[in-house]
């Protein structure tokens, strides 16, 4: 697919199917605990949140890795930022429509972002423990 292509198809996608591509590519790495939260109704700047964790920082960085990969690759995506990559510990990737959170189960723990984000509807959207 060319780069115009590409353009043209993200553009295409979603909010919704752009955080189900994103799940993907995480339950491909084995991710844990995936969950999307629906921000839509409560701030501007997102639509979801993705939020999911690797059983170490090594593990973290292959989900982050699959998700910019494969969202470059299959959709001509790639994130406007992200940070925390070099600890691997909380690694943010902004996507504009969804920010992804991928963490260390500690980190996790002591940031509780679904707790904080409590009055989003959440969804439960697959685990790659199984």
């Amino acid at each position: 697919m060319t780069q115009p292509a590409r353009a043209r198809a993200a553009d295409r996608m979603t909010p919704e199917e752009l955080a189900r591509a994103i799940v993907d590519y995480a339950v491909d790495r084995k991710a844990l605990d995936i969950v999307q939260l629906d921000l839509r109704e409560m701030i501007g700047y997102t639509d979801y949140f993705v939020i999911c964790s690797g059983r170490s920082e090594r593990q973290a960085k292959a989900i982050h890795d699959a998700i910019h990969e494969g969202m470059k690759a299959a959709h001509g995506r790639l994130p406007e930022r992200v940070e925390g990559l070099p600890g691997a510990r909380w690694i943010l990737m902004d996507y504009l429509d969804v920010i992804v959170h991928v963490f260390v189960p500690e980190t996790r723990e002591y940031y509780r972002l679904e707790q904080l984000w409590g009055e989003a509807p959440a969804l439960a959207v697959g685990d790659g423990s199984s």
